[in-house]
């Protein structure tokens, strides 16, 4: 679980918090609730006005993953294809179908089913490529809307501030009350603004970013179940893996990836040696 989104807007009220204690001022007089129902409630509104319902529902179902911010680490996925990759080696395509069966991934679970049902090598990179399209896709509906909920909360602020203001002016006969109602006009721009930057566009942000690590995953998952079909050998195919992972989220090795390697390196040294006898 990575936390990051979660402790960013912790953090950003808490400095909000700070500010308004440093200033002696009241947080009950920012929670008005007119304001705030007027803000967040049509921006909802005219983010769902400017899609699909359907695109609503990806948006929101979109939410849960992306503040747990579960990610495979590549090394990990590069892991477990170097153990197909032997497992392919020693037994053939078809020991393929058992890890089919008890892989969780759907992704990986239906490339080794094809592998093991004998689908073309070609054949397979194109359907692996459409179900990555189909993933990006649903990524990219998901931090639009995210996106475009931050474009449209700062200027319904501002329209709350204006009808706020217009109810100012109704009331100059009053100069004693003026003070209150102005600053009161003005907090419904301030949860535009807050709204904006605290939530809708770190929530897109984050879901945009998730959604690039997870196509990464699945591209180096499709690129090492090819190669495997292909009967690479595994010590190499780990390491062209390797270099596909840009140097930062390179991690070290785990138990299934260095089990690999070692049964990968025998395998090797067991047909060098085979191959010398034979001659």
């Amino acid at each position: 679980m990575d936390p990051a989104t979660i402790v960013g807007i912790l953090i950003a009220f808490g400095s909000l918090y700070a500010m308004i204690t440093l200033e002696h001022a009241s947080v009950s007089a920012l929670l008005l609730p007119a304001p705030m129902v007027l803000v967040f409630g049509a921006t909802l509104a005219i983010g769902i006005a400017g899609g699909t319902l359907k695109d609503f529902i990806v948006a929101v179902k979109a939410v849960p993953p992306a503040m747990k911010g579960k990610t495979v680490p590549a090394q990990d996925t590069i892991d477990s294809v170097v153990v197909l990759a032997e497992k392919a080696r020693s037994e053939g395509l078809l020991a393929l179908e058992e890890e089919a069966s008890t892989a969780t991934d759907p992704f990986l679970r239906g490339a080794l089913q094809n592998i093991a049902d004998g689908t073309d090598g070609e054949e397979l990179r194109e359907i692996l490529e459409d179900e990555i399209e189909s993933a990006s896709q649903t990524n990219r509906t998901a931090s639009k809307f995210f996106a475009s909920l931050g474009g449209y909360a700062p200027t319904v602020g501002i329209i709350g501030t204006v009808v706020s203001l217009t109810h100012v002016l109704e009331n100059l006969s009053s100069p004693d009350k003026l003070g209150p109602m102005i600053a009161a006009a003005f907090v419904a721009t301030l949860w535009g603004l807050l709204s904006a930057n605290f939530l809708w566009l770190p929530i897109g942000t984050r879901i945009k970013r998730l959604g690039e690590m997870e196509i990464a995953r699945m591209t180096l998952l499709m690129e090492g179940v090819l190669a495997v079909q292909a009967g690479s050998q595994p010590r190499l195919l780990g390491e062209r893996l390797k270099a596909m992972v840009p140097q930062h989220e390179q991690g070290k090795s785990g138990k299934a990836g260095k089990d690999a390697g070692k049964k990968a390196k025998g395998s090797d040294e067991a047909i060098t040696e085979q191959g010398q006898a034979a001659a």
